[in-house]
């Protein structure tokens, strides 16, 4: 960032010039070398200040004592983020963050203690149980998130096809919302929420989409559901969501994934889920490099090849044998990430995953250390506004 001079602009006002005729005593060269020495203190002072400058805007800030609150300052008009949130000078960090009911600003507040910033996103979810608003889990923007949003974070709102704790009858179907039929109990009730809202926000429908067909219905039907949702929006005056798709990212789905892209006229930003799952499934480990590169890759060449792109959950296991393991991978994260073209934002899942071994969350202090640091890189570290 370039600050003022201290005291403005100046401009020097004329004066009548004498010949330049030194007092008695004094020889020419005296004021010669004068001024020399006058012109090399002003260049050295102007290196130290912006030496100084720059010292501030790079510091990773984890030493004891930061203030998470503070953000780095924007760096020009050119990193100001686009219309669709999109970082132009680096990339967002955020994560998912378990809590319960009316607890989530305190612990994302206890997640940014741990990593010595401020989260960018913060993701939550969301089923369609909605009844004239008798369910949170329905609620798309409730007042706590609208909170944890009004004390400088991005939201992603990932809604789901799903009545959690419903019966089998009280289950969504992708046809069912592509034919209109959610419309005024649902589908309506949240856009104008979210229209009423203003900010702009992430809004993802039925992410890993490739792993819910066809319990949900076919590809097809998946497709047209989201392009209902996104027309519907439009159509009740919604100009404040980010449409984000994600998918599990997984390769052995390519042909479904590519089946279930809605098009570009319909996504803003395109995102995927890969993890390191050692001992989750049967898998060996994998290194961050390894969890990301071929999705990555594979995404470029066959959904987009210019949208930007999103890491909506990326996280390891631990290794018992190993408790440094954990550590080593997230130390990978900022380097690798820069060669990933077009990522532009990266969201850590701290939870776990249903099996007995797969805690994803993060194990140890030597863990949080390293991510810290990863996080702290200025690449992660970009102005909201």
């Amino acid at each position: 960032m370039r600050l003022p001079h201290p005291f403005g602009h100046r401009k020097r006002a004329h004066r009548h010039r004498r010949p330049n005729r030194p007092p008695t005593g004094r020889p020419a060269r005296w004021y010669a070398d004068r001024r020399l020495q006058l012109a090399v203190a002003t260049l050295l002072c102007a290196v130290l200040t912006a030496v100084l400058l720059i010292h501030d805007e790079l510091s990773d800030g984890s030493g004891d004592g930061q203030d998470i609150a503070s953000r780095p300052a924007a760096m020009g008009g050119a990193c100001t983020p686009t219309a669709l949130l999109e970082p132009p000078c680096g990339a967002w960090f955020g994560a998912f963050v378990p809590h319960h009911k009316g607890n989530l600003s305190e612990k994302v507040r206890d997640y940014e203690r741990r990593i010595g910033r401020k989260l960018d996103i913060v993701y939550t979810y969301h089923d369609m149980s909605l009844v004239q608003g008798s369910r949170l889990e329905g609620q798309l923007l409730t007042e706590e998130e609208q909170r944890v949003a009004a004390d400088d974070h991005l939201l992603l709102l990932s809604w789901e096809s799903k009545w959690w704790g419903g019966g089998k009858a009280q289950q969504p179907t992708w046809k069912q919302i592509a034919d209109g039929e959610l419309d005024a109990s649902v589908i309506d009730v949240q856009a104008r929420r979210v229209k009423k809202y203003g900010k702009k926000v992430f809004l993802s429908f039925d992410l890993e989409m490739d792993t819910r067909t066809p319990a949900n219905g076919t590809p097809e039907d998946y497709v047209r559901a989201y392009r209902h949702i996104h027309d519907r929006f439009r159509e009740l005056g919604v100009t404040n969501v980010v449409w984000t798709w994600i998918t599990t990212g997984y390769l052995a789905h390519a042909d479904l994934i590519k089946r279930m892209y809605p098009g570009d006229d319909y996504v803003d930003w395109v995102a995927y889920n890969q993890y390191n799952y050692y001992r989750c499934h049967t898998t060996g480990w994998l290194s961050f490099a390894q969890t990301q590169r071929a999705t990555h890759d594979w995404i470029r060449k066959n959904i987009s090849d210019d949208k930007p792109l999103m890491l909506s959950e990326f996280g390891t296991a631990d290794d018992p044998s190993r408790p440094d393991r954990q550590a080593e991978w997230y130390a990978e994260v900022p380097g690798v990430l820069k060669g990933l073209t077009g990522v532009k934002a990266a969201l850590q899942w701290n939870y776990r995953d249903p099996g007995p071994h797969c805690d994803l969350a993060v194990a140890n202090d030597r863990a949080w250390s390293s991510l810290r640091k990863a996080v702290s890189d200025p690449y992660f570290n970009q102005p909201l506004g």
